[in-house]
């Protein structure tokens, strides 16, 4: 018994257990958009996709300030139900998506219910189409009044009709 422990202590130390989470991204971290780059880089960590969704609950998808970036209000029951992705991430690329989501100060995590809408993972990465899974989300739970008045999107694209070009933030002046 007291090897198989001491086997265990090193497993873990050499292995350790890597603890992945779902997160839905809807804006310009998508496949496509301005800043999926990041999600692919692995200096970041690992992010694996999973499947098309879309949120179960309507929410405000708008597109606001002056550097025209995507946010999803976390105002459930209002606005559009809104398409985006769901990865599967570990520790060191929720870290980062925090960190690039000025989370908590500017975007929250929150838990938001989707339903899958197709997907390419296998085994244990297969998601069901029209299965009702959870993820967390980068939503804004405050915002400027303003917002509420302009138009809300059910799927975001950088280079959509709307007409307004998205900041990236390296090209963006410091506030």
């Amino acid at each position: 018994m007291k090897g198989f422990i001491i086997l265990a202590l090193i497993v873990s130390v050499i292995c350790p257990v890597v603890h992945m989470v779902d997160v839905f991204v809807y804006g310009t971290l998508k496949k496509d958009q301005p800043n999926y780059f990041r999600m692919n880089n692995t200096a970041n960590g690992q992010a694996d996709f999973l499947a098309r969704a879309r949120t179960v609950e309507p929410y405000p998808l708008v597109i606001a300030t002056k550097y025209n970036i995507p946010f999803l209000l976390n105002m459930p029951g209002t606005g559009q139900r809104v398409y985006g992705e769901i990865y599967r991430v570990d520790q060191k690329m929720l870290e980062f998506l925090d960190k690039f989501e000025g989370c908590p100060e500017r975007y929250q995590r929150t838990e938001v219910q989707l339903e899958v809408q197709d997907g390419d993972g296998e085994g244990e990465n297969t998601l069901k189409p029209g299965s009702i899974v959870e993820a967390f989300v980068y939503s804004k739970n405050t915002y400027e009044p303003e917002w509420l008045q302009t138009p809300t999107y059910e799927s975001y694209d950088a280079s959509g009709d709307h007409g307004l070009t998205y900041v990236i933030p390296e090209d963006r002046s410091p506030e």
